[in-house]
């Protein structure tokens, strides 16, 4: 199986929307209800939503794909750090200057397959050539699975945030680690 990974451009919005509808559930902690994953979904993974992503130029969004066929994607977001407890504890950590891993999906039939892998590889590359020096992300705490992913990828625990998801609030760890130039 070839994996490759590209930038995503306006015409993937659909796409997107795809992928994060069959990959958003899978982040979610067991028991959140299925009307508030799809709310959720419509509100913030549309393809409207992901249009005015691929806009922004703060945003990076990219693909992943095996043998031709999407099987992932990752957005970056540049910027200060909206949330001021997260970007307390990401200084606190410090961090100087960081980018957000806002995103990292992969559909479930290609867990294990190397592509997350190449897809992290890739994102990661991307993160570091804006300048920063540090990537920061959220996961919530009872994702075991993405946990272990991303402590193999050398982010580290650095602290916690709370997540909304129709009407629940979810505790998600802040993880954190350093761009190589």
């Amino acid at each position: 199986m070839s994996i490759t990974t590209r930038r995503a451009g306006l015409s993937d919005a659909a796409l997107l929307h795809e992928l994060a509808a069959l990959t958003f559930g899978l982040a979610c902690p067991p028991g959140t209800l299925q009307s508030d994953i799809d709310a959720f979904i419509a509100k913030n993974l549309s393809e409207d939503s992901f249009r005015g992503y691929l806009a922004d130029p703060e945003r990076i969004i990219l693909v992943a794909e095996a043998d031709g066929v999407p099987v992932g994607y990752s957005m970056l977001a540049g910027g200060p750090i909206a949330d001021l407890e997260v970007a307390a504890t990401v200084a606190g950590a410090g961090a100087k200057s960081s980018i957000e891993l806002s995103k990292f999906y992969l559909a479930p039939d290609r867990h294990g397959s190397g592509a997350a892998a190449a897809l992290m590889a890739a994102t990661l590359t991307e993160a570091a050539a804006t300048g920063a020096e540090f990537c920061w992300l959220g996961v919530n705490q009872r994702n075991e699975r993405a946990a272990k992913f991303y402590t193999k990828q050398g982010f580290e625990v650095i602290g916690v945030k709370r997540f909304l998801v129709g009407d629940v609030w979810h505790d998600d760890h802040v993880r954190l680690r350093p761009l190589l130039p």
